[in-house]
């Protein structure tokens, strides 16, 4: 089970990643983009999963944002046990992990492939580079 303290270590650790706040929660930044953030769910977001018949999901999550709507369709789909969306995302690329449900290596990779998608290109080559090593 992973937490919002193994978010701050894990991003943290990231070349350039700043930590900041978005809309009063701790958002984790490279550049001026918030590539993941915590997302707790909103009264409306409640009810709304209600109305839709979901049950809401226990503990913390952190919202991962995504190169495309399509992206977090598959990712739905493959893991819903992990993953789940709710109707404020509905035209926007992030998706809802639920950070109990997700192991620390695998949190670190979700992460890391957060970051890459919206670091500096050449950042992120220096990276993998660094990696290979």
């Amino acid at each position: 089970m992973a937490t919002l303290e193994d978010v701050r270590r894990l991003a943290l650790a990231l070349p350039e990643v700043t930590e900041g706040t978005r809309w009063r929660n701790a958002t984790w930044f490279i550049g001026k983009a918030g590539f993941v953030w915590e997302r707790p769910l909103s009264k409306n977001d409640a009810r709304q999963l209600a109305e839709l018949g979901q049950p809401l999901p226990d503990g913390e999550l952190l919202a991962v944002k995504l190169p495309s709507v399509g992206e977090r369709e598959a990712l739905l789909a493959e893991d819903p046990a992990l993953w789940l969306t709710i109707p404020h995302f509905a035209d926007y690329a992030a998706v809802l992990l639920r950070l109990e449900a997700v192991e620390l290596d695998e949190l670190a990779e979700i992460i890391e492939d957060a970051w890459l998608e919206f670091a500096p290109e050449q950042l992120a080559a220096d990276f993998l580079a660094g990696k290979d090593d």
